[in-house]
């Protein structure tokens, strides 16, 4: 049976280690290329305080082998200082790295942790439970695609574990796993199990989630969680680590290719190349493209990375395209396949999670960014805002911290979009204080709305040339609203 970390099992972790980094050392081409062809698969941990999310993740990191023996070493240390607990390594410590999360035993800020097994690579994120602490659940949130939420055994569904589940729905991810920790602290009461379970199901019904799995752990002792249990021999499913290796995400992602100009490369009279990371899909040299939103077509001619040219790439990839044909394309705009192409409008809906004090406000102009489309709008109608505790829509004026809602949004030029629910890469945008330039918000657009729909707000030509003053001359928004000067 799995046990919390005990003298001896720490000295057999450091002595595989050690046998792995002399391997390592020995064979380090033979290593890089064991892991360079596994795909990676983007995991969130949330759910309310205290429910073990770090602690889950230094028992994966644990179990796995994945820790180094600077680490262990350091949390030995750090374990007798800021635990009350007779625990000689207490495996949260892992990624609550900030002085104040160790001093509180609470998560703040997101952690992000690396590790891998023969399967596939992980990234994992570790986010907060506090209510106070959402905006930055959502952060880890929107890049993850597949989430674990936690829930106390002891206490079941809790107000957080229903927020998290809301926002994960939300934030376009579709696979889901339960897992219901500190079944040790109930005596791995079956009963208790199947309670949660059928509770969790009954709030969930009307969530996006497309697949949600659930398996009872303890991530103290390590039952269920690398480790079969032998204390739940009742549950006939897979351990935590199973369902992470063998989950297929591939089917979420969109197909449509994206390409969103980051940088133009002109080196010299002989080279322009267009830089950017491809948001979905894939592109071959000699595929037609068309530029957005100009709407003028070409064809691949080079696809150029450091380490020389591709005849193929995929979403992930950062690239740099060279075209046959010199037309006008700058950084902020698409290239698509001319028989696919996204929404292209000034006016659309979308969901948002508001990230700070000063509350979204009807008609006040904002900087909105869509991948590096950088333009102004504002929000001409809050359409609702949700009671995440309930799922239910009450009307508003305006949204405060933390909360959510519907907004309708004009912008001062085309952008071009999908709905999230088609491809989270060009769906999100974000909110950005003109003045402080600070981000406030996180959206997901939901559709295209008509320009009639929405109320307008007369923008002046003075206006639109500062606004296009202020993008030539400072893309990065480093400076203040000049066009309010």
């Amino acid at each position: 049976m799995a046990h919390w970390p005990g003298t001896q099992q720490i000295t057999n972790t450091r002595n595989t280690m050690t046998t792995e980094n002399t391997l390592l050392q020995t064979d380090i081409e033979g290593y890089l290329k064991l892991h360079e062809n596994k795909d990676m698969l983007r995991i969130l941990t949330c759910g309310s305080v205290d429910d073990g999310k770090s602690t889950l993740i230094g028992r994966l990191l644990f179990d796995s082998k994945m820790i180094f023996e600077d680490q262990m070493a350091a949390i030995e240390k750090d374990s007798k200082r800021f635990n009350t607990t007779d625990q000689a390594f207490d495996l949260a410590l892992l990624v609550d790295g900030l002085q104040s999360e160790r001093e509180q035993g609470i998560t703040i800020d997101v952690a992000y942790r690396y590790f891998a097994t023969e399967q596939r690579k992980f990234i994992i994120a570790d986010t907060p439970g506090h209510e106070q602490y959402t905006r930055n659940m959502a952060t880890g949130a929107s890049t993850s695609d597949l989430a674990i939420i936690l829930i106390d055994a002891r206490h079941g569904v809790q107000v957080q574990t229903r927020r998290h589940s809301y926002i994960c729905s939300q934030l376009g991810i579709k696979h889901v796993i339960i897992a219901i920790n500190k079944m040790d602290a109930v005596g791995y009461d079956q009963g208790i199990y199947q309670g949660i379970k059928k509770a969790y199901r009954e709030f969930a019904k009307d969530l996006a989630f497309t697949d949600v799995r659930f398996v009872p752990i303890s991530a103290l002792k390590g039952d269920n969680v690398v480790n079969e249990s032998e204390n739940m021999t009742w549950y006939p499913g897979s351990t935590l680590i199973k369902l992470l290796n063998t989950v297929s995400v591939e089917q979420d992602r969109s197909e449509s290719f994206r390409f969103q100009v980051q940088y133009v490369n002109r080196p010299n009279l002989d080279f322009r190349g267009f830089c950017g990371t491809v948001a979905s899909g894939e592109i071959r040299v000699g595929d037609t493209i068309a530029a957005l939103p100009s709407g003028k077509e070409s064809r691949i001619k080079s696809i150029v990375t450091f380490d020389g040219e591709l005849e193929k790439a995929v979403a992930g990839q950062a690239v740099t395209l060279t075209l046959t044909d010199e037309i006008d394309v700058s950084r902020g705009d698409m290239l698509v396949r001319p028989h696919d192409k996204p929404n292209s409008t000034t006016h659309f809906e979308a969901d948002v999670v508001w990230m700070t004090e000063e509350p979204l406000c009807v008609d006040r102009e904002y900087a909105l960014k869509l991948g590096s489309k950088a333009v102004y709008g504002y929000a001409d109608a809050i359409n609702y805002k949700v009671d995440i505790n309930h799922l239910t829509q009450h009307s508003a004026q305006q949204l405060a911290l933390n909360e959510m809602g519907n907004c309708h949004f004009s912008v001062t030029e085309p952008v071009q979009f999908d709905a999230y629910e088609d491809n989270r890469a060009t769906g999100a945008f974000i909110i950005i204080d003109r003045l402080t330039n600070v981000t406030v918000g996180a959206g997901m657009i939901r559709k295209a709305i008509d320009a009639g729909k929405g109320k307008q707000r007369e923008i002046s030509a003075f206006e639109l040339e500062m606004n296009a003053l202020v993008r030539k001359h400072f893309p990065h928004w480093g400076v203040k609203d000049i066009s309010k000067a």
